[in-house]
């Protein structure tokens, strides 16, 4: 029999074999380069996008966000010029009240009662004068009780004085000024 020793062309197909193996895996492993790149490609430029997003919703935010500071700004000067108004408002329905305060004070001045001074302090009236006796003094502490633009009298101070035969009493009282409702009564 004859030999013959196929193991040249085995050992030619091994190589070949592992030759192309190696390859394969080389072709792998690039195409899975490939891949990976385009894969890392295609999520930055995700990322990118959502950069460029995320920076033009801050600056849509900052542009709210300085309407939001102008209309709070807004807000106080219509706060301020509302309280303005109420305040201009109010001196011109309390504007009539010192004619009336005036009017009312010349008809209940008893006779014999004298007043020197008169202070206001808000809605609260210093008054000070002069009486003969205290019994017009409580006269005219009564009148101004009745009367719908007073409230509350209340006497400090009277102290009785004697110039020759004269005498007089000097006194000085606290009365509020009564607020008007719209039909003319006190609040």
């Amino acid at each position: 029999m004859a030999r013959i020793n196929l193991l040249p062309w085995r050992e030619e197909l091994r190589n070949q074999r592992n030759k192309d193996f190696y390859t394969l895996i080389g072709l792998a492993a690039g195409l899975m380069l490939v891949i990976v790149a385009a894969v890392h490609l295609q999520i930055q430029s995700e990322i990118d996008y959502q950069n460029r997003r995320n920076g033009l919703l801050q600056k849509e935010i900052m542009l709210v966000e300085s309407k939001i500071a102008e209309i709070k700004d807004l807000e106080k000067k219509k706060q301020k010029l509302l309280s303005r108004m109420e305040i201009i408002e109010q001196l011109q329905s309390n504007r009539p009240e010192v004619v009336h305060l005036f009017d009312e004070l010349v008809h209940l001045v008893p006779d014999g009662l004298y007043l020197q001074s008169l202070a206001q302090n808000s809605r609260l009236l210093t008054i000070k004068g002069v009486a003969q006796s205290n019994a017009r003094v409580s006269a005219f502490m009564r009148a101004l009780d009745q009367s719908i633009w007073f409230d509350e009298p209340n006497l400090l101070v009277i102290k009785a004085e004697t110039k020759g035969i004269d005498r007089s009493r000097e006194f000085t009282l606290l009365v509020k000024q009564a607020r008007q409702s719209q039909d003319g009564s006190k609040k």
